[in-house]
């Protein structure tokens, strides 16, 4: 385990972030597991809101795996290509349809291991449809802000999302999983932005081992 934190220290924080976040949750629109997977896809390197903007016409266009199997890529990445990194986006979704499919009946899997067969699903994509669609945890999504609130709270001094996530299964009972990635989500786009953190403005400033380390307050 490769925390930087006391076990207590991690604990308060943990609360604190439960009482300003009580209700954190998704942001990305979808009506079914198959509508969510797709999103969670287009949301890399983009952020929510666009994806949302995107999916709104997308969904209207598309209804089934069906007809995600069948569309031509060409025409598939110009229904995406404002969120960026479309043509492989793109290439992932079709095939992902397609799998889904011949595989598993058209239905998501509700499995870490049946989903990690999906094209383009790692373990983050996973844990957050089978969590939100399935109310499966079997461990965190870590994204862009999970990443870097882990590294600046001294949750993990990894890199790695796969090692960051380990080390949050060992300093959060299970319990907290699945809203911990959104707590910390809502976090990093109020608080604890990537070019200037506001910690002046921060409630964890004073347990926060990276508080005020920033350029702008030296």
């Amino acid at each position: 385990m490769s925390t930087t934190i006391s076990q207590e220290k991690a604990d308060s924080i943990l609360s604190l972030l439960k009482k300003h976040y009580p209700n954190a949750k998704i942001v990305l629109n979808y009506s079914n597991p198959w509508e969510l997977l797709v999103s969670v896809i287009l949301s890399a390197q983009c952020t929510d809101k666009r994806v949302n903007i995107v999916t709104q016409t997308l969904f209207a266009k598309y209804k089934t795996t069906s007809d995600y199997s069948h569309v031509k890529q060409e025409e598939f990445e110009q229904d995406i290509k404002s969120t960026g990194f479309y043509r492989n986006k793109a290439k992932n979704i079709i095939a992902a349809a397609k799998l889904i499919q011949e595989k598993f009946n058209g239905k998501i899997p509700k499995t870490m291991e049946e989903m990690l067969t999906i094209p383009g699903v790692a373990r983050k994509t996973a844990n957050v449809v089978l969590g939100n669609t399935h109310q499966i945890v079997e461990g965190i999504a870590v994204d862009t802000h999970v990443i870097r609130l882990s590294q600046r709270l001294g949750f993990s001094d990894q890199k790695d999302p796969v090692k960051i996530e380990k080390d949050l299964m060992q300093l959060f009972p299970k319990e907290e999983w699945f809203g911990l990635t959104y707590r910390l989500i809502d976090h990093g786009r109020a608080i604890c932005e990537a070019k200037k953190p506001k910690c002046d403005e921060c409630f964890l400033n004073n347990v926060c081992p990276s508080a005020f380390q920033f350029p702008h307050f030296k």
